[in-house]
């Protein structure tokens, strides 16, 4: 499971390289340093702790990557992956021992998300990243106890973030805040081979994390087991893990009912609290007016509305041109997103959803969503996985270089990382190839 979702991860970040942003790092990275012993995907090398910003900041962007869900809150595994390619590919390690270090950064970053409701208490899942990414990158780069010790203090004291960055009007930050903590990480993991120190008392001293966030943090760490990525959840669609039921539901009444946009008096979403929250225009802001790729894959409204125009929600209908359209502004404009008791109880263990659609010849369509393809109940399979990938990396990847991809991670562990790294860097940071595939029906 974990190969698949690094098979996942991959096919996130080669979506995401035409995007502006990434040229400006690339322009960044020449002004300072422009050789190094890590590569970027996508063509190019650099410092590790860049290849680390530059790579999880892909995986991030189309928002697609994996999920893992908790009553107070959810993380991104998957943010780990970039950091964690860099350690590995700057400490020439074995593909076993990138998979073992990438296993541990997803146990950690999930038991903390599972024990501690950080978001709830106002603070961004970036905490508990800088803790997964630095002991991660401290066992790839062969540190000692005390040395991933000093690593890990150094990178969570200086990555206390703020759960605002998900609030309206969303910034690009959100994306790419991410892959600053995983910098700040592996940087931090070399620091303390240097004989840096990190603040002992992280936790339980003074000013700590357990006084900051107002509770124990009980993990029982004796427990070495791997098993966290059987409780991560993929993705369909462009969209925050909470739009997933939502657009299945939207989708599967369009198609059931033939419906177009023109049909269409309003649509109504019933959605649980936290997705509300976060996306439909409760407490992290209103959604009536959004322009910006940062605001649409967090806005019901949107999302809705585009899979009702477009027939799919993929970076395609994340471009500022598609989100501006005057026929997306005017028919999210009759969608209303309320939250629903029942759908409240059964989160995280469930995400559920209700869409009502009112049609101007006087009829009212309902489906109810229980849960959604790639969420526990229906995890997306490897194969699901792989023409995710192929939809996600075709215009960029040759055929035969998207086949040697999936065939590596599938054996990751009986190679040599480079082997991987290798593949990533001959893909085309541009559209190059005839794209062929529709997406992940």
């Amino acid at each position: 499971m974990l190969k698949r979702n690094i098979l996942d991860s991959i096919g996130c970040a080669i979506a995401a390289l035409p995007a502006a942003p990434f040229a400006a790092l690339r322009d960044q990275f020449d002004e300072y340093r422009s050789d190094g012993t890590c590569t970027l995907i996508g063509g190019g090398r650099t410092a590790a702790d860049q290849a680390a910003f530059y790579n999880s900041a892909l995986v991030r962007y189309v928002d697609l990557l994996d999920s893992y869900m908790s009553p107070g809150g959810l993380c991104h595994p998957s943010d780990n992956f970039g950091t964690i390619l860099a350690a590995a590919e700057h400490g020439r390690a074995s593909g076993e021992e990138f998979l073992l270090a990438l296993a541990v950064a997803y146990e950690i970053q999930c038991r903390i998300t599972a024990a501690v409701p950080v978001m709830a208490k106002g603070f961004n899942h970036a905490i508990q990243l800088a803790i997964s990414c630095a002991a991660g990158a401290g066992k790839l780069l062969d540190r000692s106890d005390e040395q991933i010790a000093n690593a890990i203090a150094i990178a969570a004291v200086d990555n206390i973030s703020l759960a605002c960055v998900h609030a309206e009007p969303v910034s690009q930050w959100k994306g790419f805040s991410p892959g600053m903590t995983g910098m700040r990480a592996i940087y931090a993991a070399s620091l303390a081979k240097r004989g840096f120190t990190g603040p002992s008392s992280l936790f339980e001293g003074p000013s700590g994390l357990v006084q900051m966030l107002g509770q124990s943090i009980d993990v029982d760490w004796s427990d070495d087991s791997l098993e966290a990525v059987k409780l991560t959840v993929l993705k369909r669609f462009c969209a925050l893990i909470h739009g997933q039921p939502v657009l299945e539901a939207v989708l599967g009444l369009k198609h059931e009912h033939g419906l177009t946009a023109e049909d269409i008096k309003n649509i109504r979403c019933d959605v649980f609290q936290t997705g509300y929250d976060i996306a439909g225009g409760g407490a992290f802001g209103s959604k009536s007016n959004p322009r910006t790729k940062e605001q649409a894959d967090y806005n019901l409204k949107y999302l809705v509305a585009a899979a009702m125009l477009d027939d799919k929600v993929g970076p395609d209908q994340l471009e500022p041109e598609r989100i501006n359209s005057a026929d997306a502004q005017l028919l999210l404009r009759r969608v209303e997103i309320h939250p629903d008791d029942n759908f409240t109880v059964s989160y995280p263990d469930q995400l559920n959803a209700r869409i009502t659609i009112k049609t101007r010849d006087g009829r009212t369509l309902a489906r109810e969503q229980r849960g959604y393809e790639g969420g526990l109940g229906r995890p997306l399979s490897w194969d699901r996985t792989v023409e995710k990938f192929n939809w996600l990396s075709e215009p960029f990847a040759s055929a035969d270089l998207r086949n040697a991809i999936v065939e590596t991670v599938a054996r990751i562990d009986e190679s040599p990382i480079d082997r991987l790294t290798t593949l990533l860097e001959a893909v085309s940071p541009k559209a190059v190839f005839q794209v062929s595939h529709p997406g992940i029906q």
